[in-house]
């Protein structure tokens, strides 16, 4: 079966304005590199829909959701942008990109279930693991991989999903939707102390957070990942596994000093796939995070894709 690729045009309409990293040319860059490497022959591609407001308040309160509506709602109208915290700024297409994001999350979580692809990757912003259940942050609105994972679990009924987190920083708001579901289990390792400053101490036993400081190589990294997420990944068996993509890891992204190169990404992704295919039936979601030097983002993505395709 191939692999899916989903995006969308809106999501590349969202702009935090010039000089911000979570930038529209994230996605360009993704763009151009399939491209050039011929890998997207290889991908089903998919339009993003936008997400039903019932499935994102499967991991967010009605409270919030309503709120960020009218706000979002309001930019659009009146054409201005506004900062929502220092590090995130709404413009007026915000609100139908974070639709087409969570959205994509949703219906690649549909077509991996239904059998109509293997596995999904959401080549989509904004990103979603700083978005709490209530609280927008660090360039996040809503948390398009805890809405999936959700998703699966109270729409399409699975079970057991696991939640694979390797961004540069801690997914905080997972964390905080998450956190003590016994039907997930969150697995994640990040640069600490870093923003946003928090996941030494994870909120739940279903977390699985692994604290790393800065300069660590993807070497020791990968003996982490071994020692302390394997283990418990096997044990819970998932159905379905949710990956938070984020690529900022990398030795030469400037938001994180962290040392992954591409070869330990392609690792990462191959030890994911090869527990799908014991435990999941090979059904992984994956929802690009961070990840703001663009080579380094292009590149990093690639292999992860590669992986997934099979190619």
């Amino acid at each position: 079966m191939p692999t899916a690729y989903l995006s969308h045009s809106d999501c590349r309409r969202h702009d935090m304005g010039a000089g911000h990293p979570e930038c529209p040319q994230r996605l360009d860059a993704i763009e151009d590199w399939l491209i050039g490497s011929g890998l997207d022959v290889a991908l089903e591609r998919h339009e993003a829909p936008s997400v039903r407001l019932s499935d994102v308040e499967l991991a967010h309160t009605h409270g919030y959701v309503a709120q960020l509506r009218d706000t979002l709602e309001s930019l659009a109208a009146s054409g201005e942008s506004r900062a929502i915290d220092p590090d995130t700024i709404a413009n007026p297409d915000t609100w139908s990109a974070a639709l087409r994001a969570a959205g994509a999350a949703v219906q690649a979580t549909a077509l991996v279930i239904d059998g109509q692809v293997e596995n999904a990757f959401c080549s989509v912003r904004p990103p979603g693991p700083h978005a709490t259940r209530e609280q927008s942050m660090g360039f996040c609105f809503f948390n398009n991989v805890a809405i999936a994972a959700r998703h699966a679990l109270d729409v399409r009924g699975l079970q057991r999903v696991a939640v694979v987190d390797f961004d540069v920083h801690h997914g905080n708001g997972t964390e905080d939707i998450l956190a003590g579901d016994e039907r997930v289990l969150m697995v994640s390792i990040f640069q600490h102390p870093l923003y946003p400053y928090c996941g030494a101490v994870p909120k739940g036993e279903n977390m699985i957070n692994v604290p790393v400081p800065a300069y660590t190589r993807g070497g020791e990294i990968r003996e982490m990942i071994e020692a302390m997420w394997m283990p418990a990944l096997e044990r819970f068996k998932p159905e379905m596994i949710f990956i938070s993509a984020g690529f900022d890891a990398h030795r030469d992204d400037d938001l994180g000093q962290l040392g992954l190169v591409e070869a330990d990404y392609e690792w990462i992704t191959w030890r994911i796939k090869e527990l799908a295919e014991r435990h999941a039936q090979g059904r992984i979601v994956s929802c690009l995070e961070g990840g703001y030097h663009l080579g380094a983002l292009a590149r990093s993505v690639g292999v992860h894709l590669r992986v997934l395709a099979g190619v």
